[in-house]
């Protein structure tokens, strides 16, 4: 990464706070971890199974997977639906008050709400604290972005997309090893709760010690923290001369999104059922930790990807790919397959190379003053699609008696649509981000 540490001036003769080397990895390191516990806080789907087991009991008449199958497909729309309407307040605060607090407000959202999340009494209760909290972890992402995507020069962005895209994947990897050593059962599932609190602390320091992005106290009118000019509005994203970009944005952030959690997660919940029947303890959280290792590869290289083979290219083949081995491990395979894992591997690498393209073209489509916003919206909008794709998913399951294959055939077919999508798509292959 290159060191760029002078001021700029602007045009209008008010300069741009410098950042030492020291700053911007300060901002890095914050943004990676920050992402890294909101993959943490995402593995709490893990618990998800467990618990509607532990609060459904012996009220289910015989058709206990179906009733679980639909509790888990509501509590990922809560993720999903909190996510997006996270990304949406904290990504428009993140351009108001400023990146790294609105970062550090984020992290605080999701750490708190999930460590309250033991004390639930009902599944009702549990899937209305996952939606509060997973608006912390759709916050957390657009300013992370935009914060590190301002920070370093233009030559580093590949890299930075990788990195971030890549650290969810680490928490969630983490939280898969975590599973395969502790079995997550219905009568021990609350301390995982626990392990979501942590990042509480990480909260705090960011907002003490992080230190603002240079471009948007720039775009302020101040060399200062403290910004003069009025905030724009959130609607501005949906408005010209954005608004055709917002749409492309949303489409092009929903079908990797509605892919990971309407197909590729289902995963998780298939080998834990195919476990218990088999008595093989441990296999969904070793399912997890394959899949979010192959993620940590393939989200590392998406930028690096992009940037070698072009924007759109890039989308369209790792579209096409992820469509044929969601086919052909949903059509084929079973958890209990000895080449199972091995293609849970490829799934997982596949499929998440969207998640370090995301990070490089999406703040590529917006200027500076609604940078966070035009990322969050376009990130963060597609998750409610996904989640309606979710419900969709456990309606399939109660359709399909609870056969988690059939499902995911369908599911995964969403792919075929991402294709189609990147070709509407502007190209903005060595666009900077001042430009």
């Amino acid at each position: 990464m290159s060191d760029d540490s002078t001021a700029a001036s602007a045009d209008d003769g008010v300069s741009e706070p410098a950042l030492s080397q020291t700053d911007r990895y300060v901002i890095l390191s914050a943004a990676f971890l920050g992402w890294m516990f909101a993959g943490v806080a995402m593995s709490m789907y893990l618990a998800a199974r467990p618990a509607a087991q532990h609060f459904l009991g012996d009220d289910t008449a015989g058709n206990m997977e179906q009733q679980v199958g639909k509790w888990f497909s509501w509590y990922v729309c809560a993720f999903l639906l909190g996510a997006a309407a996270g990304g949406l307040f904290f990504g428009w605060m993140g351009d108001r008050i400023g990146r790294a607090k609105a970062m550090g407000f984020s992290i605080l959202c999701f750490s708190a709400v999930t460590g309250l999340s033991y004390f639930v009494a009902s599944l009702e209760q549990l899937v209305m604290l996952r939606f509060i909290a997973c608006m912390g972890i759709g916050g957390m992402w657009p300013n992370g972005v935009a914060l590190a995507s301002e920070a370093w020069p233009s030559g580093s962005r590949p890299l930075l997309a990788g990195l971030i895209g890549t650290a969810a994947n680490v928490g969630l990897a983490a939280m898969g090893m975590v599973d395969r050593q502790f079995d997550i059962t219905p009568d021990s599932w609350r301390w995982v709760m626990l392990l979501g609190a942590s990042p509480f602390v990480l909260g705090l320091l960011v907002l003490v010690f992080v230190p603002e992005s240079p471009s948007w106290l720039k775009s302020r009118g101040r060399s200062t923290d403290q910004a003069t000019t009025p905030s724009l509005p959130m609607s501005t994203v949906f408005k010209p001369p954005y608004v055709h970009l917002t749409i492309i944005g949303i489409c092009l952030g929903t079908i990797p999104l509605l892919g990971g959690w309407g197909s590729m997660n289902w995963l998780m919940p298939w080998a834990d059922k195919v476990g218990q029947d088999a008595e093989v303890s441990g296999l969904q959280g070793k399912t997890q930790f394959i899949r979010s290792t192959g993620a940590i590869l393939g989200s590392l290289l998406g930028g690096f990807l992009a940037n070698m083979f072009g924007r759109r290219s890039t989308y369209f083949v790792v579209s096409l790919a992820s469509l044929l081995v969601g086919q052909y491990i949903y059509r084929y395979l079973d958890p209990l397959a000895d080449s199972f894992a091995t293609w849970v591997f490829v799934m997982g690498f596949i499929g998440t190379i969207f998640f370090g393209w995301l990070p490089l073209y999406l703040p590529e489509l917006f200027p500076t003053e609604v940078r966070a916003t035009g990322t969050g919206v376009t990130f963060n909008f597609g998750r409610i699609l996904s989640a309606l794709g979710v419900l969709g998913a456990g309606g399939l399951m109660l359709l399909f008696d609870g056969d988690y294959a059939r499902v995911g055939r369908i599911t995964s077919l969403i792919y075929a649509l991402g294709m189609v999508v990147i070709l509407f798509a502007p190209d903005t292959s060595g666009k900077r981000l001042d430009e």
